[in-house]
């Protein structure tokens, strides 16, 4: 067993189908996209083998409420900024440092570049790490892995796919909605 005990999980509507969130004492430390029973099961082993923790099916916990709540908030174009305990214990070194980073410092309603995250952790040239760290987040949507876009102007990768990715930065007003 971890340090944070035990990990409660449910799993949410929201505008882009189907969240698994996942939280400990310390706070959320998983969003999973997608989250059918087959994904959602993948999800669980994951954090039962990383956290070392038997995952709790807790949809009224106290420790989802508020992510939840901000989600939903987030979706109805009410909400800009999280405000979130997370939990950074799935990820660590240089995919830990530029995930905060972008946390801190994209905003909603902005986007950066792989390189230019990677100038800003004290690592230029390092762009492709930077999307490696992108495709390991283990906190989209609250850590925008999606604000996260090529230099040359296009849509870049997106762990949740590349139709999510441009619904969120629409929702976000970086890109128009799409025509259908």
């Amino acid at each position: 067993m971890d340090s944070n005990g035990v990990v409660e999980w449910a799993v949410v509507e929201s505008d882009i189908g189907p969240l698994m969130l996942a939280a400990t004492e310390t706070g959320l430390v998983g969003v999973v996209f997608h989250a059918r029973p087959e994904i959602r099961d993948r999800a669980l082993d994951q954090l039962r083998d990383r956290l070392g923790a038997e995952p709790v099916e807790a949809p009224g916990s106290a420790r989802l409420t508020e992510p939840i709540r901000q989600l939903a908030a987030y979706f109805a174009g009410t909400l800009r900024e999280f405000s979130l305990d997370l939990d950074w214990s799935l990820t660590a070194g240089f995919n830990r440092q530029v995930l905060q980073e972008l946390a801190r410092g994209v905003p909603y309603g902005a986007v950066a570049g792989y390189g230019e995250l990677a100038e800003r952790v004290g690592q230029p040239g390092a762009a492709q790490a930077v999307g490696a760290a992108m495709g390991s987040n283990p906190l989209p949507l609250v850590v925008p892995c999606h604000r996260v876009v090529e230099s040359d102007g296009g849509i870049g990768g997106f762990g949740g796919g590349l139709e999510t990715k441009r619904q969120l930065l629409a929702l976000e007003g970086v890109l128009p909605e799409p025509l259908f």
